[in-house]
């Protein structure tokens, strides 16, 4: 699971910098700190009840991220955008459609009620966050 985390971090790491060039500081959502606790601690509640949690809460935020790229690339082709950002996105959405499916393989096809909620919640809350992100 460390390596999975290690080669994904890295992953992530670079999406953000991509991302921060495009995004002007003075447009960035002033919820940076509380976003970085939910994160950390939408990682280690799960991690409490093994790996197959984790993997399986990976693969639904990686869903959700997946469907807000989406969202994004459907905008720039519908309304167009700077050159190189439709690019950028779906070379980062590949990413993480390519981390979704890894990490699903591994959460397993076995799903308790429990762990279904979970990630049902994991998904709401990213939505959640994003609404927020974009008004503060």
């Amino acid at each position: 699971m460390l390596a999975f985390a290690h080669m994904h971090g890295t992953t992530e790491a670079e999406h953000l910098a991509l991302v921060e060039v495009w995004l002007p500081v003075s447009l960035r959502s002033s919820l940076l700190g509380p976003w970085r606790l939910a994160g950390w601690l939408t990682g280690a509640l799960p991690a409490l009840f093994g790996s197959h949690a984790v993997y399986a809460t990976i693969e639904a935020v990686e869903t959700f991220v997946d469907r807000h790229y989406q969202q994004q690339i459907d905008h720039i082709n519908q309304h167009g955008g700077p050159e190189g950002l439709l690019e950028m996105l779906v070379k980062c959405q590949a990413d993480e459609q390519h981390h979704r499916d890894e990490a699903a393989v591994l959460a397993g096809p076995l799903r308790p009620w429990f762990l279904r909620a979970w990630c049902w919640t994991v998904g709401w809350g990213s939505e959640v966050a994003v609404v927020l992100a974009r008004r503060v």
